[in-house]
């Protein structure tokens, strides 16, 4: 079996035009990574398609910006942005409104963001891996917004639509992309990934095509939790969960609820929480799961055959997805799926792990992993909340004021809750 590691963080609009690329990464935090701070790695000898015009405070650059048709910023200040300058070190900062940088751009009016563990990680610790803040840089990537602007060429969208923002904009020409796996295109740029600036400002501009207009009885708080949701959508789709099928996952935090909440969505009959957390295990039942399991201090088979009995699994569970990242999840996920069954890898950690590979292939597993979203899954995510089949709002302990933004980080960091969410600046002034 061979292995690859991911590069920590997301291959930056800066580093696409200079072509330099960056080191292997390194040690992070043992809570592990979310998809939005790393990149597809690059094949040996790979080069940027094409310079690019350099990146303005406020304006996000991609790939397919037809610079005849670019514009500069307005001179107007009046977006009120949430900025971090270096680590533990953020302000609020009124900068110059975006303009339209291309004809298909439209531009939102952020209302709500949720605060994801990438974004809390950059205000920790100022990088991850080798991606360091070098300058100021607005933080945030779920968010969910109101129309203000829209370019000529856009006709899918009108002012005042109510919209959730994909914050990853690839550069459409790859052979990846053309087969609508853009999630793995080598020149994606994405927000809040130095030196992009994120959506926790007032205004944003996106590609019109990158928003998902939501249904009248859709609010916009649930439209900031399309982003997580996309990415348990991506993780369950990998798995090819069907109806009937049982599922184990790995970590009942954010990502792990909305792959349990997926699966039983797609119809999986049995849906298992794993998780050191009974307060996460309690809420995971409550939420969606249908049994929970707390792993004691065990080999991971040992681990895994009393997670098969008190479930009633049989031979093994159809698919496992670890949304963790542990060394110790991965290796109780390989001998807790049945023969010929699937396992997603969903979740990031240390670059590498003891991996048991005799028991992988012995029992000829299906083995995918599994990273951020593509074609597809945002719009899913959409209909599966908007169906009802999906209740992102029970995810949603935590709204904030946009000035007590940094109070909400120290929340995120200390685990409370699930997910928190961070109201537009609106009328606030500095």
């Amino acid at each position: 079996m061979h292995t690859r590691t991911l590069q920590t963080a997301s291959r930056l609009a800066l580093q696409r035009r200079s072509g330099n690329v960056p080191a292997s990464a390194t040690k992070i935090s043992s809570r592990g990574l979310c998809h939005c701070n790393v990149s597809v790695p690059k094949p040996p000898g790979w080069q940027p398609r094409k310079p690019e015009t350099a990146a303005k405070p406020g304006v996000r650059p991609y790939a397919s910006v037809n610079e005849e048709h670019a514009t500069p910023l307005t001179s107007a200040k009046q977006n009120l942005s949430f900025v971090l300058q270096k680590a533990k070190h953020v302000s609020f900062e009124d900068r110059p409104v975006p303009a339209l940088q291309s004809p298909h751009d439209v531009i939102i009016d952020v209302q709500w963001t949720g605060i994801c563990g990438s974004d809390v990680h950059y205000w920790d610790h100022g990088e991850v891996g080798p991606f360091k803040v070098e300058q100021p840089m607005v933080l945030g990537h779920e968010s969910a917004g109101v129309i203000t602007q829209v370019g000529d060429k856009v006709t899918s969208l009108k002012v005042g639509d109510r919209v959730a923002m994909e914050p990853g904009v690839p550069c459409r020409r790859c052979e990846r992309c053309r087969e609508g796996r853009y999630n793995l295109c080598y020149d994606m740029a994405f927000a809040a990934t130095p030196p992009i600036d994120g959506t926790l400002a007032k205004y944003y501009t996106l590609p019109g095509d990158f928003c998902y207009k939501l249904p009248d009885h859709v609010t916009l708080e649930e439209g900031a939790v399309v982003e997580p949701l996309s990415v348990g959508v991506h993780i369950v789709r990998q798995g090819g969960v069907k109806p009937g099928d049982s599922v184990v996952v790995y970590g009942a935090g954010p990502v792990g609820l909305v792959c349990m909440a997926v699966a039983k969505a797609f119809g999986a009959t049995k849906v298992i929480a794993v998780d050191i957390n009974e307060e996460r295990l309690n809420f995971a039942t409550d939420y969606c799961a249908t049994h929970a399991f707390r792993p004691a201090k065990e080999a991971p088979e040992a681990s895994a055959a009393r997670l098969i009995q008190e479930n009633d699994l049989g031979p093994g569970a159809d698919v496992v997805i670890d949304a963790t990242g542990a060394e110790p999840c991965i290796q109780q996920s390989i001998h807790a799926v049945r023969v010929g069954g699937t396992y997603v890898q969903g979740g990031m950690g240390k670059p590498d792990v003891n991996f048991p590979i005799m028991t992988a292939c012995t029992k000829e597993l299906t083995i995918k992993g599994s990273f951020r979203y593509a074609s597809g899954d945002y719009a899913l995510a959409v209909e599966l909340i908007s169906s009802g089949k999906i209740d992102v709002k029970k995810l949603i302990t935590q709204h904030v004021k946009f000035q007590d933004a940094e109070a909400a980080f120290h929340e995120v960091k200390a685990a409370k809750g699930i997910k928190s969410l961070i109201e537009g600046p609106a009328n606030m002034t500095i």
